[in-house]
């Protein structure tokens, strides 16, 4: 720990603190993530040897690259590279404005990265502004992997307390414990209209009733007709038949195509939301930075 020199607190993740350093041999800035280990512990914490295991694998230009991983006096100390701000910050510093190029720009860096988690069969399970990166030059980074998990065949039952409120999709909110990549999907959806809207959150509920009320009303209350079993679902709750709300008026800023490209992401039978692979291909990302596709 003698090569890295903390500089200053920078935030709290899933399950430690984050902490600006500097690498004293490259010289280079470098953000550790501390996980301070009680002696009556049984180990490291499953969420942080998920981070570590699956990020050893997601090496991917619009993921955080994971640089090393210390182990010393009941301390496990994280080493990432430093990304300047998360996209909160940015919304923050934007003045509630982005560039509809920007946008397109943040929003293929996002799926590109998402994409490639998926093709590895791994889910972020977390996807919020908090936990995407920024740097100066505009690169789009995907950060905080504690909740993530690797999914396969057979399927398995997975935990229904992930994804912050906001950003969770209805199925997830209803008790669904089988659910694979359309779960981040959602909460990508979410995250494209907020960045159109300058960092306005699309749906902020206070609790899940809320929150259940506030998706139906932009999108309409489903029903068996277009979510089957939707009735078997463990927490289902039936609501009032709302009509879906044009989302032209919800995200004004955003192009007939966007507006196209955001409807596939919000679709409450999970089955019908569309993959980040086909998201990239579709025609709002036409006149995307050639570069962005490298």
């Amino acid at each position: 720990m003698q090569r890295y020199e903390k500089v200053e607190k920078i935030g709290e993740g899933t399950y430690g603190t984050v902490y600006k350093a500097k690498d004293h041999e490259s010289g280079e800035i470098v953000a550790l993530k501390v996980v301070r280990l009680d002696e009556d512990d049984e180990g490291v914490p499953s969420a942080a040897l998920r981070e570590i295991c699956l990020l050893k694998e997601l090496k991917h230009k619009n993921i955080v690259c994971l640089l090393d991983v210390l182990h010393r006096n009941l301390r496990l100390t994280m080493v990432f590279e430093y990304i300047d701000q998360d996209l909160k910050k940015y919304f923050d510093s934007s003045g509630g404005k982005i560039s509809p190029k920007t946008v397109q720009s943040f929003y293929y860096q996002l799926l590109k990265g998402l994409g490639f988690c998926h093709s590895l069969n791994v889910f972020h399970r977390d996807l919020k502004p908090q936990n995407i990166l920024i740097s100066k030059r505009g690169d789009l980074k995907l950060a905080d992997f504690g909740l993530a998990r690797a999914f396969g065949i057979p399927v398995r039952c997975f935990s229904t307390e992930v994804v912050t409120l906001w950003y969770r999709p209805p199925d997830v909110l209803m008790g669904a414990q089988v659910y694979t990549t359309t779960i981040d999907m959602w909460s990508s959806g979410c995250i494209f209209a907020e960045l159109s809207n300058g960092g306005r959150p699309l749906l902020p509920g206070s609790d899940v009733d809320e929150q259940l009320k506030r998706i139906f009303k932009l999108v309409g209350t489903p029903n068996e007709g277009v979510w089957p079993n939707i009735t078997k679902l463990p927490e289902y709750k039936e609501f009032p038949p709302y009509p879906a709300t044009p989302l032209e008026l919800v995200v004004p800023a955003m192009n007939a195509l966007g507006i196209n490209l955001l409807e596939q992401h919000l679709v409450c039978y999970p089955n019908g939301r569309i993959s980040a692979e086909d998201a990239m291909r579709h025609e709002y990302f036409a006149d995307v930075d050639p570069a962005l596709k490298l």
